[in-house]
């Protein structure tokens, strides 16, 4: 049991644990006012759902056993083995890598809630939530992580490029598409009202990816370096990327850009972060932008889907992008867990294996979605709130509080 590669693993849980309020603060920033605390709510639940599930079934079904290759058992069920000594795994401590995985057990779903925001029913993305953690998300760190058919394929996500990010994204268009559009969207402003908060959520975010893509090399050694100086690397170049975008469109770079600008960078950078050379972690974050920018700003206005803050345009599309750029630039001289060499170095092995496993996580993330969502509107009585409550806003109508009152005197 090595005694710092067991600190790196805690540290870097803790790194991305603060990365879901991070997200909060992100998200909670760009919607209006009246809807600031039911958004920021609906990342701060999973910070308690996604514990417990991960504790009870979670960590179980990803890692223990393998059924068909799709899922793992339940032989360890409510983290049931030595919680102590166990090192069935190959990692620094069984229980230490199951306190890391469960923080990206945690965030997943959360990234989903930014496309639903201000209009879905608080009880029925609890369930949602719940029953797709189950059918999409521990399957799919099963297939990757656990020894499953794509892990066994030779596809490669070095810390949830695909687990987490096309997931999430696909997930996150469909559930909009069910949901239809906010009342109003496209007649009354949408302007993001508190542009300091999203910047201070993309800021938590930046820190905690370094425990995200750091620490997912599993041990305090030279790759976690590594997936440390990538990430930063793609996390620049997509913010300076898309703030050259904004400076050439209209003139002036703004905060909101650059922080989506730097998020893009971060989800793009995943599934690579441990695989690819720095050099090309640069290209990677600079390509990324003009990509999603194009997405956000011109198909999704002429497709007509609300996916109101752009997640899959963010993460989702950052997600394929990356698991492409895994195909191209992988290097085995960086980490040997790669089989093969990266399309540039001459060998499409390993690009083919990675655009099957994103079809496969598409297909899974779709039927996932419509099923848990189809469950989650027969037990609430639909998914949406009603038009009075939407108008209200569901920081009142859902949760009984004002993020904003105004006093009147002491109080």
């Amino acid at each position: 049991m090595d005694h710092g590669d067991i600190a790196w693993s805690l540290m870097s849980s803790a790194l991305v644990l603060i990365m879901t309020p991070g997200l909060a603060f992100f998200y909670g920033g760009l919607v209006k006012r009246k809807n600031i605390i039911n958004t920021i709510m609906m990342s701060a639940i999973l910070m308690g759902l996604g514990a417990i599930l991960w504790i009870l079934i979670g960590f179980s079904l990803s890692f223990s056993g393998d059924i068909g290759g799709v899922i793992g058992n339940l032989n360890w069920f409510g983290l049931n083995f030595n919680s102590l000594s166990d090192m069935t795994l190959p990692y620094p401590n069984t229980l230490a890598f199951a306190l890391f995985q469960m923080m990206f057990a945690i965030i997943t779903p959360a990234l989903i809630t930014g496309a639903v925001a201000e209009r879905m029913k608080f009880s029925s993305l609890v369930i949602f939530v719940t029953i797709w953690s189950i059918i999409v998300y521990y399957p799919l760190a099963h297939m990757f992580w656990g020894g499953g058919f794509l892990f066994k394929l030779g596809a490669v996500d070095f810390a949830g490029g695909t687990v987490v990010h096309i997931s999430a994204g696909v997930s996150a268009l469909v559930l909009a598409m069910l949901l239809g559009k906010r009342k109003n969207l496209g007649q009354a402003s949408y302007q993001p009202h508190n542009i300091p908060f999203v910047f201070l959520g993309a800021a938590l975010l930046w820190f905690g990816w370094f425990g995200f893509n750091g620490g997912s090399a599993l041990a305090a050694n030279g790759l976690a370096v590594h997936a440390i100086v990538t990430t930063n690397a793609s996390a620049a170049a997509a913010m300076l990327s898309w703030l050259l975008i904004e400076v050439i469109k209209n003139g002036k770079p703004t905060l909101v850009g650059g922080s989506t600008g730097l998020v893009v960078g971060l989800a793009t950078i995943t599934q690579g972060a441990g695989f690819v050379p720095i050099w090309a972690a640069i290209i990677i974050g600079a390509v990324a932008s003009p990509i999603s920018y194009f997405l956000v700003s011109y198909i999704k206005p002429k497709l007509g889907y609300d996916d109101a803050l752009d997640v899959f345009g963010c993460h989702g599309v950052g997600g394929i992008l990356g698991a492409i750029a895994v195909g191209l630039f992988a290097n085995q001289s960086i980490n040997s867990a790669v089989a093969w060499n990266g399309l540039v170095y001459g060998d499409a092995s390993l690009l083919w294996r990675q655009l099957i496993a994103v079809g496969i996580t598409i297909v899974l993330a779709v039927v996932g979605t419509l099923i848990a969502a189809g469950i989650a509107s027969s037990l609430t009585k639909g998914i949406r709130v009603a038009k009075r409550e939407e108008d209200m806003g569901l920081d009142a109508s859902e949760h009984g509080e004002n993020a904003y009152p105004a006093f009147n005197g002491m109080d």
